[in-house]
């Protein structure tokens, strides 16, 4: 297990928050909620069939048959009302065990939803868009993987934020540099003591290639530092000279991120996507994700690929998060 991950479930033990698990019927939800409670990490709530699902010290809700249905329903016609969604209507959403546990957050009957093992990123967001909106301040909705990788030299003692790699397909430059910001709060989060340092990712570094995604990086890398000039963010930098002292030296010698960034800023999801997924199939690396930011309530994706132990250490990272919003 990696320093981040035990770090992240020892500070989960110490305020045990109320943790829903819509996923029900998926085998990986079953055997991670015995590994959550045998470890203690949180009060678990799952969603499905109680006479299928039995698992001391956990809550088995069915949304179809649940006590607070009801007032789920009304509150979620009220908060759609301008969308014209009835009553009717929203009892039968209700049925939908991704809203219902939504709306468990919403009414705070639970303190965050981790979901998306056997369901899409937009099954996960729609309801958390429509149900608990952004946070203040917010402009734009993200998500990012904590990569906790066998390089020590790399990134905090090996361990790096990945962004966005789960949801924004191809962000513009103003887009991407909200991505930037938002990561660096999450890093500093997650990561306390060690400074965010955010490499703007392109195939080009610091304007030695042409083309439209260099274009967008180095505007993003304006854009981000005149919103927030005491960030050590640069850009564009290619991979090799965000990570690597001899390459920044020779490509990027004036940067103060390159050669040493803990945060990596891919120019759209089709990069960032590839990028963990090779760092965590090829390098072994742990990949916890995808993290959003930006919800108003701790609201987590899985990657449909992710095992129990992927839904543990997001369980973990939910957790904390709803302990920091507080």
């Amino acid at each position: 297990m990696s320093d981040f991950l035990a770090r992240m479930k020892s500070a989960a033990k110490a305020d045990k928050k109320t943790i829903v698990l819509p996923e029900g019927e998926d085998p990986r939800t079953i055997e991670a909620a015995k590994k959550i409670v045998e470890e203690g990490l949180a009060n678990l709530v799952v969603l499905g069939n109680p006479d299928e699902i039995k698992i001391d010290g956990v809550t088995v809700i069915d949304p179809r048959t649940a006590e607070k249905k009801q007032a789920y329903a009304e509150k979620f016609a009220e908060l759609r009302a301008k969308k014209g969604v009835t009553l009717p209507e929203a009892l039968e959403q209700m049925n939908d065990a991704t809203y219902f546990g939504t709306m468990m957050v919403k009414m705070g009957d639970a303190d965050g939803l981790v979901s998306g093992a056997c369901h899409s990123t937009a099954n996960t967001l729609r309801p958390a868009l429509q149900i608990l909106k952004t946070a203040p301040g917010t402009k734009l909705v993200s998500a990012f993987f904590i990569m906790c990788t066998k390089s020590p030299e790399f990134g905090a003692d090996g361990t790096l934020l990945f962004a966005d790699c789960g949801l924004n397909i191809n962000p513009n430059a103003d887009e991407l540099s909200e991505i930037a910001l938002a990561s660096a709060e999450s890093w500093k989060a997650f990561m306390p003591g060690e400074e965010p340092k955010v490499a703007m990712l392109s195939f080009s570094t610091m304007g030695s290639a042409k083309g439209d995604v260099p274009t967008k990086v180095q505007e993003a890398v304006k854009l981000a530092n005149e919103k927030n000039p005491e960030l050590a963010l640069d850009g564009d930098l290619q991979l090799d000279a965000a990570l690597v002292q001899s390459v920044a030296d020779l490509k990027a010698p004036n940067s103060s991120v390159a050669g040493n960034a803990n945060i990596l800023v891919f120019p759209d999801l089709e990069a960032g996507n590839i990028g963990y997924k090779l760092v965590q199939r090829f390098g072994g690396a742990e990949a916890y994700g995808p993290v959003l930011q930006g919800i108003a309530k701790p609201v987590n994706d899985l990657s449909r690929g992710c095992s129990a132990d992927d839904i543990v250490g997001v369980v973990a990272i939910t957790a904390v998060q709803a302990q920091m919003a507080e």
